[in-house]
């Protein structure tokens, strides 16, 4: 399932700040549907392209609150997207900030769900042991 919210791009240069808009997959970290605001990539060029180009970054936004984030551009493709260890950050950050839940609840919350359907059960093959008979 594709869970997509909308972000705020920054494009930070030397002398300049490059905002847009774009969608932010938090499954996979990848962002799509970028679209620039007051600025013309055709005519000017991606910002990333720019020799005064520093850094990218973005914010999730909820009722008045933001979580900012670090962006990644690979220059070859001209793709944006968040590190796996930033989503992770990203999506306790938003749950803590947005609906009050604390990261070691949502830990927590995580390690209490019950177990499988047949799993730690005993009998033929269920013995827990990985190596025990199927049959």
């Amino acid at each position: 399932m594709d869970l997509k919210v909308p972000i705020t791009i920054t494009d930070e240069l030397s002398d300049d700040v490059v905002l847009s808009t774009g969608s932010l997959n938090l499954a996979s970290g990848e962002i799509d549907r970028i679209e620039y605001r007051d600025y013309n990539p055709k005519l000017q060029g991606l910002p990333f392209e720019s020799a005064d180009y520093e850094f990218t970054s973005g914010t999730l936004s909820s009722g008045g609150k933001d979580v900012e984030f670090r962006i990644e551009v690979n220059r070859v493709t001209g793709d944006y997207s968040v590190s796996s260890k930033e989503l992770l950050e990203i999506k306790v950050r938003a749950a803590a900030l947005f609906a009050g839940v604390a990261g070691s609840d949502l830990a927590a919350a995580a390690n209490a769900r019950p177990a499988a359907p047949g799993a730690n059960q005993s009998g033929p093959g269920r013995s827990g042991n990985p190596r025990g008979s199927l049959h």
